[in-house]
């Protein structure tokens, strides 16, 4: 579809999965409306990490395979080791993504949320929260930081509010879609009452829809909103 008034949006992931969980519905909206949309992923296993070379090619496979699915506009791996980005210099995470910001002229950034149980997670959205300064990177004029199912939920610091979404986005007509491209990456999937699960996945997007009188939705925090 055309759109004049197309946005680059790009959807920050520290691990292949994260953007799907927290925003495909939201991202397919996107994509049907002519939105460019880049897939953004901070890292990646490797045998030197403890992983087999069987789960690093099929790993490789789900990442191919999911860009395929959502027609991304491109896919930028940064490659930092997985489960170790506490201990990846600050400078390193944001000159990495602060890179492809700017060179892609991102409108619309999604983020994960601050406060997930995985500190990966919370390495993420310090480098991004870095790459949003408007003097630095004047394009980007939305953040919104997105729940993950398995992280977001299970964040236990006692400082922490919560998660409180002030934006919610309807996706009934593409959470469909979402559930199939999920179903890519098999070995993160488990039978319910498992977080990544078919089923939690349609009741956490029934519950967000009927906040909103929706069938389906996605919630986020919007962080910054520039008109």
């Amino acid at each position: 579809m055309f759109n004049p008034n197309a946005k680059v949006v790009a959807v920050v992931a520290p691990h292949p999965d994260d953007e799907t969980l927290g925003c495909g519905g939201t991202l397919l909206k996107h994509i049907a409306c002519g939105d460019s949309v880049h897939w953004i992923i901070f890292t990646s296993i490797s045998t030197a990490l403890g992983f087999t070379e069987e789960r690093v090619r099929a790993r490789q496979d789900e990442i191919r395979r999911v860009a395929d699915s959502y027609r991304f506009a491109g896919t930028h791996c940064l490659d930092f080791p997985t489960m170790q980005l506490d201990r990846v210099p600050k400078s390193d995470l944001v000159g990495a993504l602060g890179a492809i910001v700017k060179q892609l002229g991102v409108h619309t950034l999604y983020v994960p949320y601050r406060n997930d149980a995985h500190s990966d997670h919370a390495a993420v959205f310090d480098a991004c929260a870095a790459c949003t300064k408007t003097f630095r990177y004047p394009s980007v004029r939305s953040v919104r930081a997105y729940e993950t199912l398995s992280e977001t939920e299970f964040g236990v610091k006692p400082e922490d509010p919560g998660f409180r979404p002030n934006l919610l986005v309807d996706v009934s007509n593409f959470l469909e879609r979402k559930l199939e491209i999920m179903s890519i990456f098999a070995s993160e999937m488990a039978p319910f009452p498992f977080p990544r699960s078919d089923v939690a996945l349609r009741a956490q997007a029934q519950l967000r829809g009927i906040q909103c009188g929706a069938t389906a939705a996605e919630a986020f925090m919007l962080l910054k909103e520039i008109e």
